[in-house]
């Protein structure tokens, strides 16, 4: 019997002192999409997320808002749940460290260290900074403020238990220089050692009595334990540490624990020395990812600049924005957040490029095949096989990039499947083998091909955007297969059956105007700008706003192929492409005007995001714009200089 492959997670637990934000949202998607992807591919998982209620800061926070602090955190605790269910964040566990079962170990814990002469009771005096709950050395200010939040710090003097940190620090520096995944990405590891271990490591403050909101020392009820000490372990009291029969010996020691940059500190010199004090393992790798930024600077509850994740779920979907977070920001560097940024990513690689490989292929197989999967039968030996290679070489390469962390770059590869098949569409025309009955096995073989590709990439996508497949599922006609959505379904090409019924529904993510969405996201009334210093009495019936304008996607449209439409002497069948894997087709009324073979070639202005239309039964994904004069004239629009099909009129 093969053993069981186990991975643990963890996410750094949060601070409830306000609502989380986006860059929050950040770290638990990332872990959330790391943990789904390695229950997809065979291993048992435990995900820990949480939250760290004890401390100064909290106390304070609660007094202000004129609760007690249990009541204050409750309330946030839960909107933080609420998040992460709206995120579909699939964890296994969540801890607060005020529950009783993180809280009597924490206390044994503190007890060992005393009773083994880790701890000793001193006197405290240095710099403290609250909103961080870190102690510094003057050394470590800087221009006497807190080192990583740059606000004020405080000179405290109090009686406090310590441990004894020196005794540990060159095991630990042995540890980090022979485990090179320890600490990642390795610019971190240098500068944990190089700014913090081998300057010399002062013994750290692990007991307050100028407050109470915390979990008391045992043996001494005048002091709380320092909140890093009790945060810190929530790691291993979720699993149970110290039980018999509990999930400990199964999960730890952790495979990733991911943190923002800024704890790094914690979780790679305090966190490894109390592990080594309690004789445990350390974690496999700690992983110090960086900020997600707005263009400003960095986003911060305290200064009010934070970014709703909530908000931008609700609106925009909870798959788009995990899709962002995941794609945009290379895991292990700072990334900037903007409306524009995550706009442009929807409407590029989730309509454009996902969306519109979906849409035209089932289009077609409605079109062609009555929505029946056909038999694949006549394959061609260039592009089936590039796309069919390509399918199978790529969860391979997913998953690699995962089990590295770097997330961005799977998605990349992921994506490169996307694309290719959309090329598949534009290098085998379907639309023209569809003319001639003879080449109706090529044109299945094509649709089959397409629907099987989609089948891949779906699968790979379940992880990081986890509602889309299920949705993609119903659409190609086997949600109810499990079997075909499940990772060991990718080792072979051509696991879905024809006689399928496929059925196009709605657009998995329709195109967004870029400066409506700004507008509405920062509150502006659609019409403000367009009719500022205009009188109502001035405003004529009839006219429309520049934000209804902009609602309306004109692009520059290459007509590639134009036919009659039988028993309709004013409509033509016009087929264009916008761009290198766009094409459309729409229904025209300028039989009367224009005769098929004069319109190839053109460039003419086109609506693209009409609702598409059937009229005398032919599909119709658009319109060309054309004017009109007395006498029943009519003319295409066209452009005066050559431009790129796709190009957007603005």
């Amino acid at each position: 019997m093969a053993e069981e492959k186990t991975f643990y997670i963890t996410t750094p637990i949060y601070y409830p002192s306000n609502k989380l934000h986006v860059g929050n949202s950040y770290t638990t998607v990332a872990a959330d999409a790391i943990a789904r992807f390695k229950r997809l591919t065979g291993y048992r998982v435990w995900f820990l997320t949480g939250t760290d209620e004890h401390g100064q800061k909290i106390q304070l926070q609660a007094e202000a808002a004129g609760k007690e602090p249990r009541a204050f955190v409750d309330e946030i605790v839960a909107w933080i749940k609420e998040l992460w269910d709206e995120l579909d964040i699939d964890y296994d566990d969540f801890i607060r460290t005020t529950e009783t079962r993180h809280k009597e170990k924490v206390a044994k814990i503190f007890t060992r260290f005393y009773e083994q002469g880790d701890i000793y009771k001193d006197k405290y005096e240095g710099w403290y900074c609250t909103p961080c709950e870190a102690y510094w050395t003057e050394r470590q200010l800087v221009d006497c403020k807190c080192p990583d939040c740059e606000r004020e710090v405080e000179l405290i003097a109090e009686e406090a238990y310590f441990f004894r940190m020196s005794k540990y620090a060159q095991r630990l520096i042995d540890h980090i220089e022979a485990n090179p995944d320890f600490i990642q990405p390795p610019s971190r590891k240098n500068e944990m050692i190089n700014n913090f271990l081998k300057p010399g490591l002062e013994d750290l403050c692990v007991s307050r009595t100028s407050f109470d909101w915390g979990i008391p020392v045992p043996f001494d009820q005048d002091h709380v334990i320092y909140v890093w000490l009790d945060a810190l372990s929530n790691y291993i009291t979720a699993l149970g540490y110290g039980e018999k029969g509990s999930i400990y010996e199964t999960f730890w020691p952790a495979d990733v624990q991911l943190i923002g940059k800024d704890i790094l500190r914690f979780h790679t010199i305090y966190w490894p020395i109390f592990l080594m004090a309690l004789d445990q393992p350390l974690p496999k790798t700690v992983f110090g990812h960086g900020w997600l930024m707005l263009q400003e600077g960095k986003m911060s509850k305290s200064k009010e600049n934070a970014i709703d994740p909530r908000v931008l779920a609700d609106r925009y979907s909870s798959d788009a924005l995990r899709y962002f977070l995941l794609r945009e920001i290379p895991f292990g560097q700072d990334g900037i957040f903007s409306l524009e940024n995550f706009i442009t990513r929807i409407n590029t690689d989730l309509a454009n490029d996902l969306g519109n490989l979906v849409s035209r292929t089932l289009t077609m197989a409605e079109r062609y095949f009555d929505g029946v999967l056909p038999e694949p039968s006549a394959a061609d030996g260039n592009t089936d096989q590039e796309l069919c290679s390509l399918a199978l070489e790529t969860p391979a390469t997913v998953e690699a990039y995962t089990d590295q962390l770097k997330i961005s770059d799977a998605l990349s590869e992921l994506w490169k499947l996307v694309k290719r098949s959309n090329k598949y569409i534009d290098e085998n025309s379907p639309w023209d083998l569809a003319k001639d009955p003879d080449n109706e096995d090529r044109l299945g073989t094509i649709i089959y091909n397409l629907i099987e590709s989609i089948r891949f990439i779906a699968v790979m996508l379940q992880p990081f955007m986890p509602r889309t497949p299920e949705r993609i599922w119903v659409q190609l006609g086997i949600s109810d297969d499990h079997e075909l959505q499940q990772w060991s379904s990718l080792a072979r090409w051509g696991a879905v059956k024809p006689g399928t019924v496929v059925s196009r529904g709605d657009d998995l993510f329709p195109r967004l105007n870029m400066q409506a969405e700004i507008r509405e996201m920062q509150g502006d009334k659609p019409a403000d700008k367009d009719t500022e210093g205009v009188a109502e009495e001035d405003m004529q019936e009839g006219l429309i706003s520049l934000d209804q304008f902009q609602q309306v996607d004109l692009r520059v449209a290459e007509i590639v192929a134009v036919e009659k439409i039988p028993k309709a002497d004013k409509l033509l069948k016009v087929e264009v492409v916008l761009g290198d894997s766009d094409k459309r087709q729409v229904v025209a009324g300028i039989a009367e005007h224009y005769q098929p073979d004069e319109l190839v070639g053109k460039h003419v202005l086109f609506v693209s995001n009409l609702k598409p239309v059937k009229l005398r039964g032919v599909l119709s994904q658009g319109m060309l714009l054309a004017a009109t004069a007395e006498g029943n004239r009519l003319a295409l629009t066209t452009v005066d200089r050559d431009m790129p099909s796709g190009s957007r009129i603005s």
